[in-house]
């Protein structure tokens, strides 16, 4: 396969498939903004709660969409997004957003996530990337003097997880059910990273670049395993560790993502020294390759277990981070590497039949229809991403 079948494969699943799937079952013509569910064998859930991962999610794959499309059907349904999380999402009283909404739009988790709010800013800039929309880059804004202000951790660096409606301290700040107690953690960084990038494409704020390197640095010089090459995940306020464990997707997303912040901050030395390290943790992550091409989810090192499901947010990280390394490295093996899970996931993760993608193929080869085809967690942004990443590096100019 050569870059440019891939590219056109890519751009008609995205267009033909994917972006599709949202619009025409996901859009709540009742209570506004979009539903909440689709269960793994497609049943529509009308009133399952609405999550803010799900509709910033939406938010910046429609806005990113029509950044590079132009089709104004995904203006409408981007701005349907932003309309929704500023208007329902966004904390009026005390700044933030709502961890959930009822499908009727009133909130029902008032927590404050800091990941969340990370997914809003990575929408609401990319909105206004697209569009020059003042009202979301105002809120992005809002939204960063939110989580510089509450939650980032003065005295030993880093952002706290999770805080209450008002800001205070709370005892349980887990992300989900399969997470750790603690108070900061490798995921949450990497989701502040990635819409610190993006704010900062559009807003050239002097704060914000200081932060956007503190996060690279803390990456590099905390989070990273430099002895394995692999990102820790779990930490107490200290930065230390006590869990072993690997998860391969989160380590080849990384590797691209701290390279692309590090990319848009322009600083040319400090490039120098954080490219060696995403090659580095590139190539940590390939210990979850499998002979098919896919990528295994994590491995518990302490328990001498592997979770093998081949996660379709995985597959489509997998894709983007060996391309990078193809791009900026000339690495020609990550391309072909690139390659045969695009290959894996058009056999195994594509629904030809009902759109979108399923949630994994499991390790015995089965599809996996346990869990949600659209929910709280299963959103259009990591494989709507991949599409528009090769779109945008390698399309024919």
């Amino acid at each position: 396969m050569d870059i440019h079948k891939m590219v056109k494969e890519m751009e008609e699943e995205l267009v033909a498939n994917i972006l599709p799937f949202w619009m025409d079952k996901m859009t709540d013509q009742t209570h506004g903004g979009f539903y909440g569910r689709i269960t793994g064998t497609e049943k529509l859930m009308p009133e399952a709660e609405k999550g803010a991962i799900l509709n910033a999610r939406i938010l910046w794959t429609f806005s990113s969409a029509y950044r590079l499309l132009k089709k104004e059907e995904y203006l409408t349904t981007a701005t349907r997004a932003k309309r929704f999380i500023i208007d329902h999402f966004y904390d009026k009283e005390y700044g933030g957003v709502f961890w959930s909404l009822d499908y009727k739009g009133h909130p029902l988790d008032k927590k404050k996530q800091i990941y969340a709010l990370g997914f809003a800013i990575y929408g609401l800039s990319e909105f206004h990337r697209a569009t020059g929309d003042k009202e979301a880059l105002d809120y992005a804004i809002r939204l960063f003097e939110s989580i510089e202000k509450h939650s980032f951790d003065v005295v030993k660096n880093g952002y706290c997880e999770a805080l209450t409606r008002d800001w205070k301290e709370m005892t349980d700040m887990r992300l989900s059910d399969k997470d750790e107690n603690e108070r900061k953690t490798m995921n949450t960084h990497l989701h502040i990273l990635e819409p610190y990038t993006n704010l900062f494409r559009v807003w050239k704020d002097q704060r914000l670049e200081k932060q956007l390197r503190n996060l690279i640095e803390l990456f590099t010089d905390k989070i990273l395993n430099i002895e394995t090459g692999h990102l820790e995940l779990f930490f107490n306020d200290d930065w230390v560790s006590k869990y072993r464990v690997i998860s391969y997707g989160h380590d080849i997303e990384a590797s691209w993502l701290i390279h692309e912040a590090a990319l848009v901050l322009g600083d040319e030395a400090f490039l120098e020294k954080v490219e060696p390290l995403v090659e580095y943790i590139a190539a940590a992550a390939d210990e979850g390759l499998t002979p098919d091409g896919s990528m295994i989810y994590e491995t518990f090192l302490d328990k001498d277990q592997t979770d093998k499901d081949r996660h379709w947010w995985v597959q489509a990280e997998n894709v983007v981070g060996h391309a990078n390394l193809y791009q900026h490295f000339d690495d020609e093996i990550a391309m072909q590497k690139a390659f045969r899970c695009w290959e894996f996931i058009k056999k195994h993760l594509i629904d030809y039949k009902q759109g979108e993608w399923h949630w994994s193929l499991r390790a015995d080869g089965r599809v996996n229809t346990t869990d949600d085809k659209a929910g709280f967690w299963k959103c259009p942004y990591h494989n709507g991403r991949m599409c528009m990443e090769m779109i945008e590096r390698f399309s024919k100019k």
